[in-house]
């Protein structure tokens, strides 16, 4: 089978925390069109769809020239998971398209992702012919060397140490929301009773070195559109000094 590498963009309409999220606006444009751009942007990426209930969602990827796949209700609530909602849209965008041999998974709540992340990931996988890799980064101040449970006021270290220096802690990372891409074989090998089953058993990762912002509450957005603007701001100033040579 020939190579096909397919992005599916991931947009559903609820969210408990931000109702509405993908649709919202954000530095200009709603939150969607920033993980389009992104996909856009990918070079490895040989197709893209876009998978929603969301008719705000679903117009802004007519409106890119992405194909859209309409999400049953079933895999429109907060229930449902990835990689069903993921094998859904795969499926239907078979009907009309080509079969992928890869998928790059996009969560469409991710504003925020460093330039050529996806293209990083995709890489990887290709070289290593993993079943999935991850985009990573370092789990910093929030290491579990320095978490407690409580049990009212009283504090139990979640793991037993001494550590007060950061540079002392052990490298930790965690999986950022950047992207996710695996194999076709294993998103479709995958067993229902294990919602990581779709990973694969050789699981590889890529540090996203940069902001990644997954939008979950207000103050996510908040930080998505300070840093946003930032970067904006950045390629305008960039563009003038450019024009000024």
């Amino acid at each position: 089978m020939a190579q096909h590498i397919l992005g599916v963009i991931l947009a559903r309409g609820g969210s408990q925390g931000l109702p509405g999220k993908n649709a919202l606006p954000l530095a200009g444009r709603p939150v969607i069109e920033w993980t389009i751009q992104a996909a856009r942007a990918a070079r490895l990426l040989d197709d893209i769809c876009l998978t929603s209930d969301m008719r705000a969602a679903l117009q802004s990827a007519c409106e890119h020239d992405i194909a859209i796949i309409e999400r049953p209700a079933d895999l429109a609530t907060h229930q449902a998971a990835v990689d069903a909602t993921v094998r859904h849209a795969v499926e239907t965008y078979e009907r009309e398209h080509a079969t992928p041999t890869h998928i790059a998974i996009l969560y469409g709540n991710v504003p925020v992702r460093p330039d050529g992340v996806i293209d990083r990931a995709i890489e990887c996988l290709l070289r290593t012919r993993a079943d999935s890799v991850r985009s990573m980064s370092p789990v910093g101040k929030f290491h579990p060397d320095w978490m407690h449970r409580m049990d009212g006021d009283r504090l139990t270290p979640l793991r037993e140490n001494s550590i007060h220096r950061r540079q002392d802690l052990e490298p930790l990372f965690y999986h950022d929301g950047a992207v996710v891409v695996v194999t076709r074989a294993a998103l479709f090998g995958a067993s229902n009773d294990d919602p990581h089953a779709f990973f694969g058993t050789d699981r590889r990762g890529v540090l996203s070195n940069g902001y990644v912002v997954d939008i979950d509450t207000e103050m996510d957005l908040k930080l998505a559109g300070a840093i946003l603007s930032d970067r904006c701001l950045e390629t305008a100033e960039a563009v003038a000094a450019g024009a000024n040579r």
